[in-house]
């Protein structure tokens, strides 16, 4: 498919995302089988945030993180730029704040976060410079950062059968749903940078101490790091 340019691109992924918000947790735990769901947790874990502590929630989609930063008694606030996104997740999030907001320009205060998390939402970034410094920015000293997000297997013999699932059989069981955004979510990969690349970003927004983890063979990073 055509992907769109950097200048088109956020009001593309907003009408895509506002299109598919009913059915998208749905199409999550077919698509990976329910290990989604896993890899929130492995991600909060990560962090090993202390009860009571608060954390951001990037571009939160229905919720599926916030609702796992709950379960380990973490307040969470969810921000993304789907209206009908946040409308799906507020009734299965009584207790999270939900914001509706730009990444590039986070509605909120500096230092007011202990950790920011996001889930699988880098590649639909034009620039990923910014959204980074801005979670530097309401992050307090010492918060931690953990970002899930697609990736491919260094081994060549998971790397045909991740492309043949990821390319062939993902817009297929999309379609559905809605074959464009379908089509878009597997093309979308082509948009995150190297590992090098990414965590030069990371370090370049002020993040320390990073580190990657491969799940899934390597077909899903978990990149951590901290203020």
């Amino acid at each position: 498919m055509n992907l769109p340019d950097a200048g088109s691109k956020a009001a593309v992924v907003e009408a895509m995302f506002d299109r598919i918000a009913p059915r998208y947790d749905l199409m999550n735990r077919l698509m990976t089988f329910g290990m989604d769901r896993t890899w929130r947790r492995y991600a909060v874990e990560a962090l090993a945030l202390p009860r009571g502590s608060r954390a951001l929630d990037l571009a939160c989609g229905t919720g599926d993180f916030c609702a796992e930063l709950a379960r380990a008694g973490v307040s969470a606030v969810g921000l993304d730029f789907s209206s009908e996104m946040l409308r799906v997740a507020r009734p299965r999030l009584p207790a999270a704040a939900l914001v509706r907001g730009d990444a590039l320009r986070l509605p909120l205060r500096t230092g007011s976060f202990d950790a920011v998390v996001s889930g699988f939402a880098l590649r639909n970034f034009a620039n990923l410079e910014e959204p980074m410094r801005e979670c530097y920015r309401v992050l307090k000293s010492g918060g931690k950062i953990a970002l899930l997000e697609v990736d491919t297997p260094a081994s060549a013999l998971l790397r045909i059968g991740h492309r043949a699932y990821f390319h062939k059989i993902v817009p297929l069981i999309g379609r559905l749903v809605d074959r464009e955004a379908y089509s878009y979510l597997p093309a979308s990969a082509v948009y995150l940078v190297d590992e090098a690349h990414l965590l030069g970003v990371l370090a370049k927004a002020g993040f320390r101490e990073l580190k990657k983890r491969r799940l899934l063979g390597g077909a899903v990073q978990l990149l951590t790091g901290s203020r």
